[in-house]
């Protein structure tokens, strides 16, 4: 809930208070920068076991992210293609929608996404982020405004999603993209479970090719399951990702729509999904990333877009802006 400045300001205060012998300060992070601009020793648990640690001034990156990972195996980084964006493929033209109590939420909302390019939303959570992650994928209806894609209006239906090619891995896939009772393949299969060789006549479905391609996904995309037919919601948080991601991403995309997808997960999952997303843009899709994460924004982004209010008030190439001045654009300041 804090802008950068307010969460470095918080930081930096308590590591005062340290530096005077005031307090003893326990901090648990996810974030490299935190840890070595803040801490001065560092303990990596893995898998609810210490695996090393030491003083952070001894330490690299490098050094914690192999302990937090051990024997496991992580995808080598997709890197950032050069090229030009392309078209604008996702144009949202002043979008507005109301809150569950039907108060102003989304407020004329405006923002282009380019082929091949990757656009960040970053901004402090509560300031309609999710809300338009739920507009965009039909959740949440709109009180005015448009969606268009590659210039043809856009209502997200599943008809329109598959036509149009828009895909997306939502906030918590597995309340918002998974039926958690209902197994690995036939998640897998959401998207096609209706079209051939998974069913004939478009009612009468086959397992045997549902199978087959959950199978084949799964191997592409490193999800780790005891078999097609184990339930999505017995998956680590890391593969349940995966698995929604294979789904989404097994055909040709235009638009690709995620919304923290690295939330909580371990760093060899935070790897794999990433570079996926690097992959689709270096690929041509245009994507939109809502992130309350702004490293990652930072990490993965073309262009950064601030949210604030229900709108969006800085939009600015990253390497035109900085921390400092995404952070004030956060908080409202102009």
């Amino acid at each position: 809930m804090l802008t950068p400045q307010e969460a470095d300001e918080i930081l930096g205060l308590l590591k005062g208070m340290t530096a005077r012998r005031e307090i003893s300060v326990l901090m648990i992070t996810h974030k490299f920068r935190e840890v070595t601009a803040f801490a001065d020793a560092v303990t990596v648990l893995r898998r609810g076991k210490h695996v090393g640690g030491g003083r952070v001034a001894n330490m690299t990156t490098d050094d914690m992210a192999r302990m937090m990972i051990g024997d496991t195996q992580v995808r080598e980084r997709a890197l950032r293609a050069d090229h030009p964006a392309g078209d604008t493929v996702l144009e949202l033209a002043g979008l507005m929608a109301d809150d569950d109590d039907g108060l102003p939420l989304l407020d004329a909302l405006n923002l282009k996404v380019h082929a091949g390019e990757i656009v960040g939303i970053a901004g402090v959570s509560g300031n309609g982020q999710s809300q338009l992650v739920e507009v965009l994928s039909g959740q949440r209806l709109l009180r005015d405004g448009r969606i268009f894609v590659r210039g043809q209006p856009f209502e997200p239906t599943r008809d329109a999603f598959f036509r149009m090619k828009v895909f997306g891995l939502p906030e918590e896939p597995l309340k918002n993209a998974a039926v958690p009772r209902m197994s690995v393949a036939e998640n897998m299969a959401f998207r096609s479970f209706d079209k051939p060789p998974n069913a004939k006549l478009g009612w009468w479905l086959s397992p045997g090719p549902m199978r087959a391609k959950a199978r084949e996904l799964i191997a592409r995309y490193r999800v780790k399951t005891q078999s097609t037919e184990t339930a999505i919601g017995d998956l680590s948080g890391g593969n349940v990702q995966r698995a929604i991601l294979a789904r989404e991403l097994s055909g040709e995309v235009d638009v690709l729509i995620v919304a923290n997808p690295c939330f909580g997960l371990d760093f060899a999952s935070v790897m794999e999904i990433r570079s996926q997303i690097m992959e689709q843009r270096n690929k041509g899709a245009a994507v939109l990333l809502i992130s309350e994460d702004l490293d990652e924004i930072l990490d993965l982004s073309d262009r950064v877009a601030v949210m604030s209010e229900g709108t969006i008030n800085y939009i600015a190439p990253i390497g035109e802006t900085d921390r400092s001045t995404i952070g004030k654009h956060m908080a409202g300041h102009e």
